[in-house]
């Protein structure tokens, strides 16, 4: 489905093998994927998708749904009033102010196929690019946690749908 000057559409393998080789930057590096999540990737369950740009471009990938949550987190309230949410850019195009763009392609796919009330997401809080660009789409803090593996503080964001 094409969404902005996005595609959003379920992953592939092809594209699944791609997104498991980038490597962030430090601090970054904590998300970098492994051809062992190779299989997480293609699990229909977790609701993976790749995204392209209008020239028909892989730019990243999404999750929506539980594969998009950090144990230790507050998902005590979820589907289908609240829509997890994971986005991943490739590394070469972050830092560059294509996030918001690119995000809300991704929510905007999310309310058109699951109608949530609320989006969710979770993110570290080194990340201060990610934070700002969900605080500029409307995200709010709702909740605090350090992740067990690796003492990793995170916040939840939440906002509400489309009407």
């Amino acid at each position: 489905m094409a969404v902005a000057d996005y595609q959003i559409v379920p992953i592939t393998r092809e594209m699944a093998e791609k997104i498991v080789t980038w490597n962030y930057n430090p601090p970054y590096g904590v998300y970098d994927l492994t051809p062992e999540d190779l299989n997480g990737l293609l699990n229909p369950d977790f609701r993976y998708h790749h995204v392209l740009d209008d020239q028909g471009e892989l730019v990243g990938y999404c999750c929506y749904g539980t594969d998009a949550q950090v144990p230790g987190g507050d998902y005590s309230c979820g589907e289908p009033e609240v829509l997890d949410v994971g986005v991943g850019l490739v590394p070469d195009l972050t830092g560059q102010g294509l996030g918001g763009k690119f995000v809300e392609a991704i929510l905007e796919y999310g309310w058109r196929v699951y109608r949530p009330e609320l989006f969710r997401v979770t993110v570290a809080d080194f990340n201060q690019r990610s934070m700002n660009t969900f605080r500029k789409l409307g995200f709010e803090e709702t909740h605090y946690f350090v992740r067990e593996l690796g003492q990793l503080p995170f916040t939840q964001l939440e906002r509400k749908a489309y009407e």
